[in-house]
């Protein structure tokens, strides 16, 4: 199956950054959210990163010109139409992907397949939100995507052959690095990241040491390019209490328990970057 449209449903941070890979690769992109306010947002996301990307000569204004006038922003679902696959990238959410996933299912063509860069939710489970389970695949991103290699294709029990192989194609064209996964909560990398970054805030609530000494020590300690506290800030709190109460929930160990002032953070309005503040102010 040749892909030559992505649709991306989802302006936010994993959305805009989704279509911008794509963009750059050559390939035609519809990106979809409610508001237009949030379209508008991420179309001017999209055009700051490849403004910086041009200032580091890693483009041309030619490439930034032509990747812009790839990609379509809407509101609307009927302009997915157009799209072999379609990305659903909306806040990790069960329900609020249940119910994403049911729209695209009814209204796309059935040959047509729908991904999910869902960071943490069972690819089986939300599978069945559509009719095409065999077709229905998770196609995670990591952020910032234009510049993180990793792509984990996540299998789920009906996932078919042809489905996988075409998602990957997909990531390789996108000049990115895919691994193939067994349907499990947390995938892999986000299984073994999230509860370090868990583990990272109870750290903190004890006062064994501060924000900035604990990022410090796994950065030259661990040789991690940043530390716990601060990608929790960029990845954003909310999602990773999300995910860690996901764990709870599925494997039922309380060593998945979300750490308390993680839990505090994110009812305080303290998400992180895209809040202004978290762990640190921005």
């Amino acid at each position: 199956m040749h892909i030559h449209t992505v649709g991306v449903v989802g302006a936010g941070t994993m959305g805009n950054g989704i279509a911008q890979a794509c963009a750059v690769s050559g390939i035609e992109v519809v990106m979809i959210d409610i508001a237009q306010g949030a379209v508008d947002k991420g179309l001017a996301t999209v055009a700051k990163s490849l403004e910086r990307l041009l200032a580091k000569e890693k483009i041309t204004e030619a490439d930034k010109a032509a990747a812009l006038a790839r990609i379509k922003g809407s509101t609307r679902y009927e302009d997915l139409q157009s799209a072999q696959l379609v990305i659903e990238a909306a806040t990790e959410n069960h329900e609020l992907k249940n119910k994403i996933l049911g729209q695209l299912d009814a209204l796309l063509a059935p040959e047509v397949i729908i991904a999910t860069n869902t960071s943490s939710i069972s690819i089986t489970q939300l599978a069945a939100a559509t009719g095409r389970a065999d077709r229905f695949v998770g196609m995670h991103f990591f952020n910032p995507v234009p510049m993180m290699a990793l792509v984990e294709i996540i299998r789920g029990l009906q996932t078919s052959d042809a489905t996988h192989d075409a998602v990957k194609a997909l990531a390789e064209r996108l000049g990115k690095t895919p691994i193939t996964v067994k349907n499990a909560p947390g995938f892999v990398v986000n299984r073994i990241l999230v509860p370090m970054i868990n583990e990272a805030f109870f750290v903190l609530a004890e006062g064994l040491a501060t924000p900035e000494d604990i990022d410090a020590g796994m950065k030259l300690g661990c040789n991690q390019p940043i530390g716990p506290l601060a990608l929790a800030d960029m990845v954003g709190l909310d999602v990773c209490l999300a995910v860690m109460e996901v764990y709870l929930k599925e494997f039922g160990d309380s060593k998945y328990r979300p750490c308390p002032l993680l839990k505090e953070y994110v009812a305080a309005g303290r998400l992180g970057r895209k809040s202004g503040q978290g762990v640190y102010r921005y």
